[in-house]
């Protein structure tokens, strides 16, 4: 009996506790793109087309909103993308402390991008763009271009997606001068 009156008591009293005002707490999300849908940390990975291994990936975090406008990726910690040809050579990498990546066609680099293609040419900035539906990348602010042969700088930088041909508008550089190439000579008019 005296289990009965005390179970009893407990029960009204859990029920006097859980009525009345809701208790105050955060409040509903309500935005959904606010929050990644996919978040992945420690990510390496290969990814493949057609069964033919082309690219790899590495980073630290790598978050997916699916619900923005356009979808997007984020690698926030950095990013690293290398190319593979098709007999699993590299044809260039790309590293950069920051990227997005939008609807998953247009790529942009932040922070330190460094970039190397197949011949071995180093390209410096802090900001590039890889558009893969026009197979280009690109940029505007200034951009270093290391090669065995000369250094280039310059602002305004296209190039075709292999990083082989490109273009540096308002370009400064260093040549090696050929020491048996006729030394120029300034005329005056008398």
């Amino acid at each position: 009996m005296i289990r009965a009156v005390a179970a009893a008591l407990v029960f009204a009293l859990v029920a006097l506790a859980c009525g009345g005002e809701p208790m105050a707490g955060g409040t509903t999300m309500q935005v959904r793109d606010s929050l990644p849908t996919v978040e992945d940390r420690g990510v390496s990975c290969l990814v493949s087309d057609s069964g033919v291994i082309r690219y790899k990936v590495v980073a630290e975090d790598w978050d997916i909103y699916e619900m923005t406008k356009p979808p997007r990726w984020t690698f926030i910690k950095g990013i690293f993308i290398e190319k593979f040809d098709t007999l699993m050579r590299s044809e260039w990498f790309v590293q950069s402390d920051t990227a997005y990546c939008y609807d998953q066609r247009l790529w942009e680099f932040r922070g330190r991008v460094v970039m190397r293609n197949i011949d071995g040419d180093h390209f410096r900035t802090e900001e590039l763009f890889w558009d893969m539906d026009a197979h280009e990348l690109y940029s505007t602010l200034f951009m270093r271009i290391e090669t065995p042969e000369r250094d280039i700088c310059g602002y305004r930088f296209r190039s075709n997606e292999a990083m082989t041909e490109y273009v540096i508008f308002d370009a400064a550089g260093t040549f090696p001068m050929n020491d048996d190439a006729p030394a120029d000579t300034l005329t005056q008019n008398p």
